[in-house]
């Protein structure tokens, strides 16, 4: 066990999460996948297993907008892991109404940002146990339409489901350049990718605009495999062993938006986040 590599990944059970898990239970590296659902976890865990002969599978269930949940999993993986090579921050979402979690936060908000958070940072101490820790934070080029509304992050005064998950991807990007700064000399990296628009069930409970996009023109978008790709490789190539702080596509090193490099914008969200 000691010789293999661990890696945690969120959202495991469906889409880009899914790809991730067969692939790098293909590798042979032994993983925790987390899921919201015992029972799609069980048999998402069974049929990979299968697939992979792969026994080092395990299951862990969590719901990511709730700060409980998040503390309790942190928890329970320290005390099975003496280490964590790599961390894989997918699990997310899209909604169409302002949904409040038990926490009283919005849930885009909670789910999408301060989940790859507060997670992270509870995991930095087997993270840091590693020989060369990976922390792999799944964005999105929605972050272009993205601002910070330190005022109202949660949009009380007027929700609007595209503004929200593109502040929350802007937020990943900022957190992700900020944690890079933060672990400058510990070994690990932080990086954060777009995985392209992907064919999921991802915004498919979307009205308007946004839903007929996602529930019509599916079938021009990228298939679950494909999506999964660069964050397979951030989580696992040799070639980017050592690099951090960055953004990615297709497996190459890209721009972000003008705002997701200003650090006084970084260092406050994270004041905010803890």
């Amino acid at each position: 066990m000691s010789g293999k590599k661990v890696c945690l990944i969120t959202g495991a059970t469906s889409g880009i999460g899914k790809a991730t898990l067969l692939s790098l239970a293909q590798q042979g590296m032994s993983i925790v996948m987390v899921s919201r659902n015992k029972e799609k976890g069980e048999s998402v865990r069974a049929a990979i297993t299968e697939k992979t002969r792969n026994e080092n599978i395990h299951l862990a269930i969590a719901d990511l907008s709730s700060q409980q949940d998040i503390r309790k999993l942190a928890s329970d993986i320290k005390s099975k892991y003496s280490k964590l090579d790599i961390l894989v921050n997918n699990a997310g979402g899209i909604f169409d109404k302002r949904i409040l979690t038990v926490d009283r936060l919005e849930l885009t908000f909670a789910l999408n940002h301060l989940a790859y958070f507060l997670l992270t940072n509870l995991l930095l101490e087997i993270l840091k146990a590693a020989p060369a820790g990976r922390v792999v934070n799944v964005s999105s080029q929605a972050h272009r339409y993205g601002s910070l509304e330190f005022d109202d992050p949660g949009f009380e005064k007027g929700y609007n489901a595209m503004k929200s998950y593109a502040q929350s991807k802007l937020a990943n990007l900022l957190f992700t350049y900020e944690l890079s700064r933060h672990l400058a000399g510990t070994g690990i990296t932080a990086n954060a990718l777009h995985p392209g628009a992907v064919r999921t069930g991802f915004g498919k409970e979307l009205s308007g605009i946004a839903g007929f996009v996602f529930k019509r023109l599916d079938f021009l978008m990228r298939s679950p495999e494909e999506g999964a790709e660069t964050v397979i490789w951030l989580a696992s190539a040799a070639e980017v062993e050592g690099v951090s702080g960055k953004y990615f596509l297709d497996k190459k090193e890209i721009r972000s938006s003008k705002i997701s490099y200003d650090e006084s914008v970084a260092h406050r969200l994270w004041e905010v986040s803890a």
